[in-house]
C-alpha cells in the first residue's frame, strides 16, 4: 500500500542535509569504439562557464512497504550501469583542447550520492516555496577549471524524507546534455530499471544498500553543491520552432531565432534581457558550438518576424513518465538551470531526439 508522506502539522524548520553514501556507476562494459563530440568556444571564453548545468528534482511517495530510496538507489548501481552501455557519453568527460573542449565517452561514470533528510516531503516542499533551499536535493561538483577530465557531468542525489518519501535529484552539465535530451535519458533508464527490477523472483535488498554499510544518520553534513552558484536563482522560458527543415548550420537563421524569441520574453516579462549574454547551440550527435552575443547585434525583429514559434514550459519535458516503480509517479517535478559563475544570461538551442521530429527548442535562462 502507499504511504503519502503528509505533514504531521509541526512548524516548519529547516534542518541539515545528512550525507550517507557516495559512489561512482561505471558502464557494465567498456565503450568501443570511443568517438568524441567537439565543443567549440569563443576566444574570451570565461572558465565559469563550465558551472553552467540543469537539474530536475523528482518526488515520489513511498509505494509499498518494501520501497524506499535507498532499495531504488541499490539498484541504480546496476540499471544506470546498463543504461550508460547504450548512452556512454554521460559517464564522459570534458578534456581540454588548444582552442576548445570535447566531450569524451571515457568511462569514468556518474557520480551518486545518498542522503537523509530528517523532514517531512511535502513539508519540504512547502518550504521551497518561501525558501532558496531546493539546491539541497541536487549534487553537484564544480568542474575543475584547469583538469576538467577528472570532473563528472552528470551526478545523482537519492534523498529519502523522514515519512518514507524521497526524491531524485539530477545534475548535468549543460555541455553534455540539454533538459530534453537528459530526459529522453532518464525515461529510456527507467525502463531498463523496471525491466531489471522486475526479473527478481522474491524480493530482496540490492547489493549496494546503504543502511547495511553505515548507521544511517551519523554521517557529517556537507554542502552538495557549488557555494559559488549556490543560491543563484533564474527564470527560464522555452520556445519550438515546429516543422521547419533543421538549420543547425545556417548561423543567420539561428540569430533570426534567438531574436524571435527575445522579444517574445521581453514583452511577456517587461523586462530586456542583458545587453551582452551566451548562445550554445548543440546538434544532435553533432557539433557544439558557443559563442557571446550582444543584445544589439542580434535583435533584428524585422528579419524574424516570419518565423514561427511556439511557447511551452517545462511541462514539455515529459519528467513525469520518469518512473523507477512502475505506477508510482512523482508528485511534484522542478527543473531550473544555473547560469554559471559568471550569471550571464543564456539561449540554448538544440534538436529535439525524435528523428521523425524537426523541431528545435529554443531555451532562454535570464538570471534575476
Amino acid at each position: 500500500m502507499a504511504t503519502n508522506c503528509n505533514g504531521n502539522g509541526a512548524s516548519i524548520f529547516s534542518p541539515k542535509l545528512q550525507v550517507e553514501a557516495i559512489q561512482t556507476v561505471i558502464p557494465m562494459k567498456i565503450t568501443d569504439p570511443r568517438f568524441s563530440r567537439r565543443i567549440a568556444i569563443p576566444e574570451n571564453f570565461d572558465l565559469g562557464n563550465l558551472q553552467r548545468r540543469f537539474h530536475m528534482v523528482l518526488y515520489y511517495n513511498k509505494a509499498s512497504e518494501t520501497d524506499s530510496g535507498w532499495i531504488v538507489a541499490g539498484w541504480f548501481k546496476e540499471s544506470l550501469g546498463s543504461a550508460i552501455v547504450e548512452n556512454p557519453i554521460f559517464a564522459g568527460r570534458l578534456r581540454k583542447l588548444e582552442d576548445d573542449f570535447e566531450l569524451v565517452p571515457n568511462d569514468s561514470g556518474v557520480r551518486m550520492l545518498e542522503a537523509n533528510f530528517p523532514m517531512n516531503m511535502v513539508d519540504f516542499i512547502d518550504l521551497k516555496k518561501k525558501e532558496n533551499i531546493e539546491n539541497e536535493l541536487v549534487y553537484w561538483e564544480d568542474i575543475h577549471e584547469t583538469s576538467p577530465q577528472f570532473s563528472p557531468l552528470f551526478l545523482i542525489q537519492v534523498t529519502n524524507f523522514k515519512c518514507g518519501g524521497y526524491s531524485i535529484g539530477i545534475s548535468c552539465s549543460l555541455f553534455l546534455a540539454d533538459p530534453f535530451a537528459m530526459t529522453s535519458f532518464l525515461k529510456s533508464w527507467s525502463k531498463i530499471h523496471n525491466n531489471l527490477v522486475s526479473q527478481i523472483d522474491s524480493p530482496k535488498l540490492p547489493a549496494f544498500y546503504t543502511p547495511n554499510f553505515t548507521k544511517i544518520g551519523s554521517s557529517p553534513t556537507l554542502s552538495t553543491t557549488s557555494p559559488k552558484t549556490k543560491n543563484q536563482i533564474t527564470n527560464t522560458l522555452i520556445f519550438k520552432n515546429p516543422k521547419t527543415p533543421l538549420k543547425m548550420n545556417n548561423n543567420e537563421f539561428l540569430k533570426n531565432l534567438t531574436s524571435k524569441c527575445i522579444g517574445e520574453i521581453e514583452g511577456k516579462i517587461g523586462k530586456n534581457i542583458s545587453s551582452n549574454f551566451t548562445i550554445l547551440v548543440k546538434e544532435n550527435f553533432g557539433s557544439i558550438k558557443m559563442e557571446n552575443c550582444s543584445r544589439e547585434e542580434i535583435i533584428k525583429e524585422e528579419e524574424s518576424g516570419l518565423l514561427s514559434i511556439i511557447s511551452t514550459n517545462w511541462n514539455d519535458l515529459g519528467a513525469d513518465k520518469v518512473r523507477f516503480i512502475e505506477g508510482n509517479e512523482a508528485i511534484h517535478v522542478s527543473c531550473w538551470i544555473i547560469n554559471g559563475e559568471n550569471n550571464q544570461d543564456l539561449v540554448m538551442i538544440s534538436q529535439t531526439n525524435d528523428e521523425d521530429n524537426s523541431e528545435l527548442n529554443i531555451i532562454i535562462t535570464i538570471s534575476n
